[in-house]
C-alpha cells in the first residue's frame, strides 16, 4: 500500500515492518532494522514511542489490513451495486479482477502469513475472520443479490468457496511457485471463472 506525503511515523513503522517481514521473516528482522527503514535512528529506540515490541508492531499490520479489507469488500459491493446495466458477463469479470487485485495487494501479508504466523495462532485467526472470509462472504453476497441468480438452487457459501478459493489460489500459487497454475494467463483464467460462474444459471422451464 502507498501512503501518502504526511504518512505518519507509526503508518511507516506498520508498512516497513511487514515490508521487511515478507522479505527476511519474523524472527530474522531487527527493532534497529525497522527503525532504520522507517527513517529513525536505528537502535535509538524511536520505534518504541509507538509501539511496546516487534510483535505489537506485526499485530497492528495484520489488523490495520483485516480492518482495511472491511472497507475494501463494502465499496467493492457499492461499486458493484451500481453496474446493474451491465451485462452479467461483464459484473462477472469485475467481481473475479476485483479479488485478483486484493489477493495480490495483500502478497507482503501472504508471504509472512506462511512463514511466520503458525507461532501466533491469534493472528492466524485474524487474517481468516477478517481478511479471508469477509472475500468469501462477499462473493456470496453478491450472487444472491442478482437477479440472474435468483431461481439457482445452489448452496451460495459453498460455490463462494469454490469460486473464491480458485481466486486466492491462483494468486497464492504464483507468489508461492512463480508461476500461474496450469501456465493459465490471467485474462484466460478469468474467462474461465466467468463461464463456471455462467453455468450456476437457472435452467429454462421446458415449454410444455
Amino acid at each position: 500500500m502507498t501512503r501518502s506525503p504526511s504518512t505518519s511515523t507509526r503508518e511507516r513503522i506498520i508498512d516497513e515492518s511487514l515490508r521487511l517481514f515478507a522479505q527476511r521473516g519474523y524472527s530474522a528482522t531487527s527493532v534497529a532494522e525497522i527503525e532504520a527503514a522507517s527513517g529513525l535512528s536505528p537502535g535509538a529506540g524511536g520505534l518504541y514511542r509507538h509501539f511496546k515490541s516487534k510483535y505489537e508492531v506485526l499485530a497492528a499490520a495484520i489488523n490495520e489490513h483485516a480492518n482495511r479489507t472491511k472497507a475494501q469488500v463494502a465499496e467493492s459491493l457499492a461499486e458493484l451495486g451500481g453496474m446493474e446495466s451491465a451485462g452479467l458477463e461483464l459484473r462477472l469479470s469485475h467481481v473475479c479482477r476485483a479479488g485478483l487485485a486484493k489477493v495480490r495487494e495483500e502478497s507482503e501479508l501472504t508471504r509472512v502469513f506462511f512463514r511466520d504466523l503458525s507461532q501466533f495462532p491469534e493472528l492466524v485467526t485474524v487474517v481468516r475472520e477478517g481478511l479471508l472470509q469477509p472475500m468469501f462472504d462477499a462473493i456470496t453476497t453478491w450472487f444472491t443479490a442478482q437477479p440472474e441468480y435468483a431461481d439457482a438452487k445452489v448452496d451460495w457459501p459453498a460455490i463462494a468457496a469454490v469460486l473464491g478459493g480458485a481466486v486466492v489460489h491462483y494468486r497464492l500459487f504464483q507468489e508461492t511457485v512463480g508461476e500461474t497454475p496450469g501456465h493459465a494467463e490471467k485474462e484466460q483464467f478469468v474467462a474461465a471463472w466467468v463461464r463456471l460462474a455462467v453455468g450456476l444459471l437457472p435452467s429454462p422451464a421446458p415449454v410444455s
